[in-house]
C-alpha cells in the first residue's frame, strides 16, 4: 500500500465530521484514536477516572488474547472468561474491572483486535508486543495519553528524569479546575488517579522505580514502531505529518526523531521509505492491520 506524501489537513476531517454525523459519515468511520483527536480539536476533552481500576494489565491482556476464540463473537468470548474464571481472580467484580478495561482498550476496533490476535498467535516478541499494547492503552485513555505526551515528554529532557508525585498531583488538579474531567474530582479521587497513572506507566515500562519514580529510557523495537506507523497511516497521517506526528511523543521521540526508525525499518525490509525534501512515500507490504501484523510477527 503506497501512502501519498502530501500533507492532508486535519481541518478537512473536522469539517467533514461536523457537517455529517449520520450513518456512513466520516465521524462514524473514525477509529478510537481518530475520535479522540476529533474530540480534542473540538474542545470536548473529558478525562475519566477509570485509570483507578485499570493499570497496565499486561499479563491479563496477553492471556485474554492468547485464549480468544476467533470463531465466537466478543460477547461470547467475554462470557466464557467469566464462566471459566480464566483470569483466576478472587472476585467477580475484579474480573469485570479487567474486562471493562480490556474492552475499552482493545475491542472498539474489530480490525485492531484481529491484528493484535495475529501478533500474539504468531509470536511477536514480548517487548515489542508490550509497546504495541501500551500505545493502544494510551489511545483509549486521554488522561494517560496527555500525561505522557504533554507532560512527561517535556520532563524527559531533565538531567535527573525524576517524576515527582506532587507535580503530577498539581497537573491533575489543574485539569479538574479547568473543567477537563467528566465531573469534579475530590482530593481523594485525584490522589487515587495519580496513583493509578504512576502504577500503570511503571508497569508499561515508561516509568521505573517502586517509590521514587523516574522516566525510563523507553526502548521501541523496530517491529513495534512499524506496526504503529502503519496504524497511524490508517488514521490518515502522511508525509511530514507522519514523521512529526505528536503520537511519537508517547515514546519520547524528539521532533523528527521518527525518521531514523523509518530508515531502519526500510533497511530491515519492514516497509519501504523514500524521502526527498517534504515529499515522502511509505510503502507497506500489506493492505490491512491484520495482514501486516502477521507479516511482522513472522519476521
Amino acid at each position: 500500500m503506497i501512502i501519498n506524501t502530501t500533507d492532508d489537513s486535519w481541518s478537512d476531517v473536522l469539517i467533514a465530521c461536523m457537517m455529517d454525523t449520520g450513518e456512513g459519515s466520516v465521524k462514524e468511520g473514525l477509529s478510537p484514536c481518530g475520535e479522540r483527536r476529533l474530540a480534542d480539536a473540538l474542545g470536548n476533552k473529558r478525562y475519566s477516572s477509570k485509570i483507578i481500576k485499570a493499570g497496565a494489565l499486561l499479563p491479563d491482556t496477553k492471556l485474554l488474547l492468547e485464549t480468544w476464540d476467533t470463531g465466537a463473537d466478543v460477547e461470547d468470548n467475554l462470557e466464557r472468561v467469566r464462566e471459566e474464571n480464566l483470569l483466576g481472580k478472587s472476585s467477580r467484580s475484579r474480573v469485570e474491572d479487567v474486562l471493562r478495561v480490556f474492552r475499552q482498550r482493545y475491542l472498539k476496533d474489530p480490525e485492531m483486535l484481529r491484528a493484535l490476535l495475529a501478533l500474539v498467535k504468531e509470536g511477536m516478541p514480548a517487548e515489542s508486543l508490550d509497546r504495541v499494547l501500551y500505545f493502544q492503552a494510551a489511545q483509549s485513555d486521554p488522561l494517560l495519553h496527555d500525561l505522557v505526551a504533554e507532560v512527561l515528554a517535556e520532563w524527559s529532557t531533565r538531567s535527573d528524569r525524576e517524576v515527582r508525585t506532587s507535580e503530577i498531583q498539581n497537573w491533575v488538579d489543574q485539569q479538574v479546575r479547568a473543567g477537563h474531567t467528566e465531573r469534579p474530582w475530590s482530593f481523594e479521587v485525584q490522589r487515587r488517579v495519580v496513583q493509578g497513572l504512576l502504577a500503570t506507566l511503571r508497569d508499561f515500562g515508561v516509568l521505573e522505580g517502586s517509590v521514587k519514580k523516574r522516566i525510563a529510557y523507553v526502548y521501541l523495537p523496530i517491529d513495534a514502531f512499524a506496526f504503529i506507523a502503519f496504524q497511524l497511516t490508517k488514521e490518515g497521517r502522511s508525509g511530514e505529518r507522519l514523521l512529526n506526528d505528536p503520537e511519537w511523543r508517547l515514546f519520547f521521540l524528539p521532533q523528527g526523531g521518527a525518521e531514523r526508525f523509518f530508515l531502519e525499518a526500510h533497511q530491515e525490509g519492514l516497509l519501504e521509505y523514500y524521502a526527498a525534501g517534504r515529499v515522502v512515500r511509505v510503502d507497506f507490504p500489506a493492505k490491512d492491520l491484520e495482514d501486516y501484523a502477521g507479516f511482522l510477527a513472522q519476521r
